[in-house]
């Protein structure tokens, strides 16, 4: 695979030459699973332009255009003079690659069971949200075509990856050699059974999260959300103390039971500090629509009835929405763990996992702190005070904190908050500040000190 990578490179067969080789205008068509465009601007063959319908769309191409080292890799099969790839392979962050079976598009076969799918969104949601804080041990967990592992590379100095699907961990070791990648130790097995007793710092997984009837896919379904569920609740044996697990997951939103409690509970029983955030939320229908697509169904005579179950399958269950999102864990130590259960639908800066450490470090400290008359506060950097009111009214209607870094939060607050977090720079106490601006303010208002654990929470302020 060495002679390939070689290849690859100097070909420009990377993120930014697949972009800058197609344009614009192609390059977002592809994105969106639109090919006719990319077919267009590749139509002229050179070297670049032929890997790119060779690997990304899976086109056949003359045979007397192909270089040695991808006849030679493994990854192609040629007859009557054309050659065909029988692996999607695609380049990633880094100079990096990943190999996984071709796309399935309208039209094509079902998919077999041992489908192993590439890399998307949700790995990269995942990629971005995983503490950037190096660690000796990371598992990745569920590897599918590898593409953690790329990431986890440059920050652990051992990492272990599984998946149930033997089919995933082959081409998973073909995206690593390909990748440069080496000393992945490589196992077979469900859910944490190939890594009983042992224990990791940080644990990452991309589960089969996708909840419905059939499971018949095991790269992304599942009954219900119990797997989710299991994998929260068993995550913490293999935690070394400070050990974090990052994990992404769908969740029922069920008539009569709030989905904060539902999900709370999953992490309620793992004694850890927890942090989960709704991301999105689908009706059932919307969720059954976005999945079959995602299969390639549409247009299929199974299609109708393959929605009709899957909706009846809800309906049995009384399920009114579909949640997604991340759930973050880790093994503080504490008699007493902190679980936050939010949700975040706003943009935020990217990666989480710059800050991610900071956001659980104000859940406890809120939640943990003493009293909070002798802390002295800091005001976080980049925070905004916006008014609104009348014009010429002397008191605004409505005051807003809004952070502009981090996670973004805004807070609607009171005039004593908002006059703490234009003073608060970790010199003088709590109490006694508040006092003062109570004085100041002069309506009589007086916020006692605990009144700010939930901005502490939010990361309004450090303590």
């Amino acid at each position: 695979m060495e002679r390939l990578r070689e290849h690859l490179l100097e070909t420009g067969y990377t993120i930014d030459g697949v972009r800058d080789r197609l344009g614009a205008v192609a390059a977002g068509a592809l994105a969106r699973e639109e090919l006719v465009p990319a077919l267009r601007t590749t139509a002229e063959r050179d070297p670049l332009a032929t890997l790119i319908r060779l690997f990304w769309l899976g086109v056949p191409v003359p045979a007397k255009s192909v270089a040695p080292e991808v006849l030679a890799s493994g990854l192609v099969t040629t007859a009557a003079d054309e050659v065909r790839a029988t692996v999607h392979l695609q380049p990633w962050e880094t100079d990096g690659y990943l190999v996984s079976d071709r796309k399935v598009r309208p039209g094509d076969p079902a998919l077999s069971p041992d489908h192993v799918v590439g890399a998307g969104g949700a790995s990269a949601n995942l990629a971005q949200l995983v503490t950037r804080r190096p660690v000796e041990r990371a598992l990745d967990l569920g590897t599918g075509c590898g593409v953690q592992v790329l990431h986890l590379a440059g920050r652990a100095e051992r990492i272990t990856a599984t998946d149930v699907n033997p089919r995933a961990v082959e081409l998973a070791g073909l995206s690593w050699a390909l990748s440069g990648i080496t000393g992945v130790d490589a196992r077979t097995g469900s859910m944490f059974e190939p890594v009983q007793n042992e224990l990791f710092d940080l644990i990452v997984s991309n589960p089969p999260f996708v909840i419905s009837p059939a499971g018949k896919l095991t790269y992304r379904e599942v009954g219900g959300d119990d797997f989710c569920r299991a994998l929260v609740r068993q995550a913490p044996r293999h935690l070394n103390p400070d050990g974090q697990a990052h994990f992404l997951a769908n969740w029922l939103h069920v008539e009569g039971e709030d989905w904060r409690d539902r999900v709370g509970g999953w992490l309620g029983e793992t004694g850890c500090d927890g942090w989960v955030v709704q991301r999105d939320v689908q009706d059932p229908a919307e969720y059954v629509e976005l999945w079959l697509k995602d299969a390639a169904e549409q247009g299929t005579p199974g299609y109708a009835r393959h929605y009709d179950e899957w909706l009846s399958w809800f309906d049995e269950r009384k399920v009114e929405g579909i949640g997604f999102g991340w759930i973050t864990i880790r093994n503080s130590g504490t008699l007493d763990p902190v679980v936050r259960v939010e949700q975040l639908t706003h943009q935020v800066e990217i990666p989480v996992g710059q800050y991610v450490d900071g956001v659980l470090d104000a859940i406890a400290a809120a939640h943990r702190a003493g009293g909070l008359d002798e802390a002295r506060l800091r005001t976080v950097d980049g925070l905004l005070d916006e008014r609104v009111g009348r014009p010429g009214a002397e008191d605004p209607m409505k005051i807003v904190l809004r952070q502009t870094r981090g996670l973004r939060r805004t807070r609607d607050v009171g005039t004593v908050e908002a006059a703490l977090a234009g003073v608060c720079d970790g010199d003088l106490a709590l109490g006694p500040l508040l006092n003062v601006i109570a004085e100041l303010v002069g309506d009589g208002e007086q916020l006692h000190a605990d009144a700010l654990r939930p901005l502490i929470a939010e990361g309004f302020f450090h303590v």
